[in-house]
């Protein structure tokens, strides 16, 4: 018998447990009856072809429909071509010098048939596929595998079809045993759960689909509880290292501030105020994040909390993703204080504070200079990259951090600042993303955070129109797309042209893709072609500091006509006079990088233009993502499409640490009833046992469930 610690190579073979670890990462029995699998068909029922993705290594239950063999004219040798299809669409298959394969491929028979998806003048298919067919000749070992009502389809890897994973798994469970199951046995009782050895037999090897369904239900209970059992863990750290309280001090600089203000507050804004203003009021540390649309206003509520902080004679950090953001932010900050913000200097206001920029790529004078305001507290407001974390950077007196664009930073990033308080005491910390993010989302990946969001947009902002340019199919559409570059700049109008490439970097393949497009290669392109006579710039997060600004403030001043960029301009950048955007390899960017993106126009009072330009094929996943965003520019509607098109294992590592998450079953759209008990009972488990003592299961599971690196951090937490 065997065990979930057990190591792979004991049970299935060296050369078997080499090729899993080689090609899926699996080397331990958990690992293995972990790897779900991705789909299930019935015995005789076909499995779409519809939404397979260029690159991608699939899968797919099919009929053959008809085979072809002939010489291939530019080389010697043979082509096999057969067509399969699932009886609403079909795919080409071709096998080089193979013609032996003739006899066993015959039109009429089913099979599961694995490999890379390329294409061939523009048709997708699939080269040199390894298959199993449904073949009552075969042996009676390969034949177990399919015998059963439901036919599992794993995720796969190149030389490792479904069906070897499949034959591994009957091997381990087999000689399964496991002996004490993680989840607490009252649990298991209050929600009705079947055992971990049960569950996991039950996915791999269902009897039916009643026991395919309690046994899913189970193991989304793991996910959850694991993921959950993490973040109450990292709340109650937090809240065991208290913060300063900075309650609102009466005739203040936020007072003076809010006199000003040139604009009334929306009601949003008002409200979700009020409730920071009550968090920074305690000792309890806040941690809250903002989300709200592009332009909703995100940047005075964060700005507010810091004068708050400022009032009660502390500091307050801003973090940006990048130093293009980070130069944009000190400037409006500066911008909206006026007088406010000059402490220091001739025409200063006597309460005023100051704001200090403080980057990676500063020189040797200007840097000594932001260091000594930031640690003397001369710097009431400082704000920088990821230069802000590091030790050599000292704070007088840090009460607030504010983090824009959480995306853009993992879960360390944000802790050690966290850690930057005075005499053992955590600042207060708001995160906030211009990403809307359903509630399942909040909770799952943002667990250790309280959520508001901004929903009403002020008012002002002019509708954006978007569209997908599908050069592949359309090629002239994408010569209108300059024209209309031309036509908007022709208003006196300004226009972004984003790449996904700087392009003094090498460029690497993408599945079958050509390499990404890049600024340093279409601006020159663009300047002696299709935008020749316009004034054309190019910005990316290479430059030196120096340069960035200057063609920053060039386009803002409206010096240039078109800046070529890549996403540095994605977040903060504003230019109201900026009213196109073109999009170039549009399919290499996710549905809120784009919706962000797009967010740069439509900041006046002339209505924005985006076009997503893209070869990627109608029918595609990829082009289903693009739809989505041509559809719609409301972030929350595009936050759940981009839910429903991803995988949702990858939400969590994305948005934690950057690392793939292994998150296979739970669903952020559909188990929010599973995830809110999750958080529930973890918060009870964690608030009796912070460390998991008593519960060494549930720490097992973790571990089990949640990838290594996010363990780590979890330890060292």
């Amino acid at each position: 018998m065997t065990n979930l610690r057990a190591d792979l190579k004991l049970v299935v073979g060296a050369a078997t447990a080499k090729a899993l670890a080689k090609g899926l990462k699996i080397e331990t029995v958990s690992d293995l009856l972990r790897h779900y699998p991705r789909r299930y068909a019935e015995r005789g029922q076909l499995t779409d072809i519809a939404g397979l993705e260029l690159g991608e290594h699939a899968t797919v239950m099919a009929r053959i429909e008809r085979v072809n063999k002939r010489r291939m004219k530019a080389r010697s040798g043979t082509l096999l071509e057969m067509v399969i299809t699932d009886g609403k669409r079909r795919l080409q298959c071709t096998f080089f010098n193979q013609a032996w394969r003739e006899k066993e491929l015959v039109p009429g028979k089913n099979g599961l048939f694995a490999g890379k998806v390329t294409a061939f003048r523009d048709v997708l298919q699939l080269a040199n596929p390894e298959y199993e067919l449904f073949d009552a000749d075969r042996q009676a070992e390969a034949m177990d595998d399919f015998l059963a009502e439901i036919i599992p389809v794993y995720p796969a890897a190149q030389g490792i079809p479904t069906w070897v994973i499949a034959k591994a798994v009957r091997q381990v469970l087999d000689v399964l045993e496991v002996d004490e199951d993680p989840m607490p046995i009252e649990l298991l009782a209050q929600y009705g759960l079947p055992s971990l050895e049960s569950a996991l037999r039950g996915i791999h090897r269902p009897s039916g689909w009643d026991a395919l369904n309690s046994a899913r239900r189970r193991l989304k209970w793991d996910e959850a509880m694991a993921v959950q059992l993490i973040f109450a863990q990292r709340r109650h750290s937090l809240v065991s290292r208290p913060a300063k309280a900075c309650p609102h001090t009466e005739g203040g600089i936020l007072d003076a501030f809010d006199k000003r203000l040139p604009f009334a507050l929306t009601s949003g804004q008002q409200e979700i105020g009020e409730e920071i203003a009550r968090d920074l009021s305690t000792e309890h540390p806040m941690n809250r994040l903002l989300q709200g649309e592009v332009g909703s206003g995100k940047t005075v509520v964060a700005l507010r909390a810091m004068l708050q902080v400022v009032d009660s004679g502390r500091q307050a950090a801003m973090l940006a993703p990048t130093e293009v953001l980070a130069a944009q932010h000190a400037r409006s900050l500066r911008e909206m204080l006026g007088d406010l913000g000059q402490a220091g200097e001739l025409g200063g206001a006597e309460n005023a504070t100051r704001v200090t920029l403080l980057t990676g790529s500063m020189g040797a004078k200007e840097r000594k200079k932001a260091l000594l305001e930031t640690v003397s507290g001369e710097a009431g407001i400082v704000v920088g990259t990821h230069a802000l974390i590091q030790d050599t950077v000292s704070f007088a007196d840090l009460g607030l951090v504010v983090v824009d664009e959480q995306h853009r930073f993992g879960v360390e990033q944000r802790d050690a600042l966290r850690s930057r308080g005075s005499d053992e005491t955590s600042p207060h910390v708001l995160v906030m993303t211009a990403t809307p993010i359903p509630r399942t989302v909040a909770m799952t990946v943002y667990g250790d955070l309280e959520t508001s969001a901004l929903r009403v947009m002020p008012a002002g902002r002019s509708p954006i129109k978007t569209s997908v340019v599908p050069v592949a199919e359309r090629p002239a559409w994408l010569d209108r797309a300059w024209q209309r570059v031309r036509e908007e700049c022709g208003k006196g109008h300004q226009a972004y042209i984003v790449c996904p490439r700087i392009g003094d970097e090498p460029a690497s393949d993408k599945g079958d893709k050509r390499p990404a497009l890049a600024v340093l290669d279409v601006a020159p392109e663009l300047a002696e072609g299709p935008l020749k006579g316009l004034k054309i710039g190019a910005l990316h997060g290479r430059m030196p500091a120096d340069d960035k600004d200057a063609v920053m403030q060039a386009f803002a001043k409206g010096d240039l006509d078109v800046l070529v960029a890549t996403t540095v301009i994605e977040v903060g950048v504003n230019v109201p006079n900026a009213t196109a955007m073109v999009i170039m390899d549009a399919d290499r960017f996710g549905i809120s990088q784009l919706h962000q993106l797009r967010g740069r126009v439509g900041r006046g009072s002339v209505p924005g233009l985006c076009l997503l330009v893209t070869e990627t094929l109608d029918g595609t996943t990829t082009r289903e993502r693009l739809a989505a965003v041509e559809s719609t520019t409301d972030g929350f509607e595009l936050s759940r499409m981009d839910l429903e098109l991803r995988r949702e294992g990858d939400i969590l590592g994305a948005a934690q640490s950057g690392k793939k998450s292994t998150l296979k079953l739970l669903s952020l759209l559909q188990d929010e009833e599973v995830i809110a008990e999750a958080r529930a009972r973890a918060s009870e488990i964690v608030e009796k046992d912070p460390a998991l003592g008593n519960y060494l299961g549930l720490a097992h599971m973790i571990a089990d469930v949640v990838d290594e690196d996010r363990v780590e951090y979890l330890e060292k937490s």
